[in-house]
């Protein structure tokens, strides 16, 4: 017979009121669930717990990391404090014993959500520590990852932000036991993920979240949103150069060094350096790396070397780098392996001829290569008067927060433009504006040499005419990269950003 005792709220270490009732087990595995869920295969259920001040941007995290991870395919679900007490927990208040139980219902659900599956987002302030490590423990006993994130954000940065007026009728005396006024708060001793958002934009939270869940095998590791640069920490660097001097010294060539400033900057992310031999077979035969999530690599990024560098170097644990007899960066742990040119040629243009211009290149480089871990010196420029418009991926990235970019669409062009080309790009923004998207951003990669400023000047010139006569109406921005060294040394181009293009 089912007992009459009337539930004590917050009495939740004791067992079921009933002893008329059995667990069932259910028939269809986590494994087999996880072939089901979501378009990326494999079990991935867990619970995110976002705890901190009201106001901190738990939730505001939490929703950008619920679009992040179902845009990848992976079923997330948000479940917001203030939602479920208009539901599920709407006949509790503040009092501890509420609080408690509030936290000890919401810990039972995110578990049945990540049972299921799901990655279940829990944003709730959760002031006591007890009440978390009860809702850690929930879901150990069930070997469900849980993984605390301490949203820590200073109580007066809450305040001043107070989207919903609570703390100034917390300190009107109008609303009694508020966290973070007259309630304590308890922060994390030691949370798996700690944020900052006073300090930090919201996507760079939500990464550090999301890196974190990679990290632990979790969700899948995704390469395409993480930028490795390879530049020697400041603090690093006079022992590393001192360090340096006494290396042996390989002479690069200006397309080696060309490369070197490719990895260095983290565009070819997430090479550590020059391929290593299982890299490059990998690029050669699949176009990708196989490293953990699949990343698109067609072109081997790779550091020939002639038969006396091979025997002189082998053997050694590391040798620095120089071009024009400048150290550039440190190689470690090098590995050399035979660089199988006509194969290499074969593979990459269809044909392996000398008089190819870049398999004369390729011929010219050396039997041997080196593949290893770099430590980039200092950031490589060219002298041409464009350095400062290169912008690294993680430039980029700044620059499109500042325009808020809410979407960006590449194009590489030659010079000249033509109609065409204004048409695509015309129609790219448009078909963004039609999806959804508020400020779309064209990224621009002009290729080919331009050798007088005049040139360049032509082309931004062109392309305005062309990409706004057409566009009369586009409100949006474009930032010109030149990636390609150019000879020209005097020109001061003020051009290359270009905001508010076609007004």
């Amino acid at each position: 017979m089912a007992s009459s005792r009337q539930p004590d709220v917050g009495d939740h270490e004791s067992p079921p009121m009933s002893s008329n009732i059995v667990y069932q087990q259910h028939h269809v595995s986590r494994d087999k669930r996880g072939q089901v869920m979501g378009t990326r295969g494999g079990f991935r259920g867990c619970t995110i717990w976002f705890t901190g001040l009201s106001g901190a941007g738990k939730t505001t995290v939490s929703m950008k990391l619920e679009e992040y991870l179902c845009s990848k395919g992976i079923p997330a679900y948000s479940l917001d404090g203030d939602n479920i007490r208009h539901g599920l927990n709407k006949d509790l208040g503040f009092s501890p014993k509420h609080r408690e139980e509030n936290i000890r219902r919401i810990g039972e659900v995110a578990k049945l959500f990540a049972d299921a599956g799901v990655v279940c987002l829990v944003s709730f302030i959760s002031p006591y520590r007890k009440d978390r490590l009860s809702a850690r423990r929930v879901h150990g006993k069930s070997n469900l990852p849980f993984v605390e994130v301490f949203v820590d954000t200073p109580l007066g940065v809450c305040e001043r932000r107070d989207v919903k007026g609570l703390y100034k009728k917390a300190r009107n005396g109008q609303i009694k036991g508020f966290t973070g006024i007259d309630s304590p708060y308890e922060p994390p001793e030691s949370p798996e993920v700690v944020v900052k958002t006073a300090e930090q934009s919201v996507s760079e939270c939500m990464m550090k979240v999301a890196g974190s869940l990679m990290e632990r095998g979790i969700i899948p590791y995704e390469s395409s949103n993480l930028v490795q640069e390879l530049f020697i920490a400041p603090d690093q660097l006079a022992a590393t150069r001192a360090q340096a001097e006494s290396l042996p010294a390989f002479e690069i060539t200006k397309l080696d060094l060309q490369w070197l400033q490719v990895l260095s900057e983290g565009w070819a992310s997430p090479l550590t350096g020059f391929m290593r031999e299982k890299e490059f077979l990998q690029c050669q035969h699949f176009g990708c790396l196989l490293g953990g999530e699949p990343v698109n690599q067609s072109i081997p990024i790779v550091l020939p070397m002639r038969d006396e560098d091979k025997k002189r170097l082998e053997g050694v644990t590391e040798f620095v780098l120089t071009y024009e007899g400048n150290m550039k960066a440190v190689l470690r742990n090098p590995e050399f392996y035979e660089h199988r040119i006509e194969e290499r040629c074969s593979r990459q243009w269809g044909t392996a001829h000398k008089d190819h211009p870049y398999i004369k290149m390729v011929l010219e480089g050396g039997n041997w290569l080196c593949g290893g871990d770099i430590e980039v010196l200092e950031r490589i420029t060219w002298g041409d008067g464009l350095d400062k418009y290169r912008l690294t991926p993680l430039e980029l990235r700044e620059k499109f927060r500042e325009m808020n970019a809410d979407a960006v669409f590449a194009f590489q062009l030659r010079n000249p433009v033509h109609n065409g080309h204004a048409l695509l790009m015309q129609d790219t923004r448009r078909s963004l504006i039609e999806r959804g998207y508020k400020n779309p951003v064209l990224l621009l990669h002009p290729l080919g040499k331009y050798q007088t400023g005049r040139q360049i000047l032509a082309f931004v010139l062109n392309l305005y005419a062309l990409y706004g006569g057409l566009a009369k109406n586009v409100k949006g921005s474009t930032i010109y990269i030149w990636r390609k060294p150019s000879k020209f040394k005097t020109l001061r181009l003020k051009m290359c950003i270009i905001k508010n293009l076609g007004k």
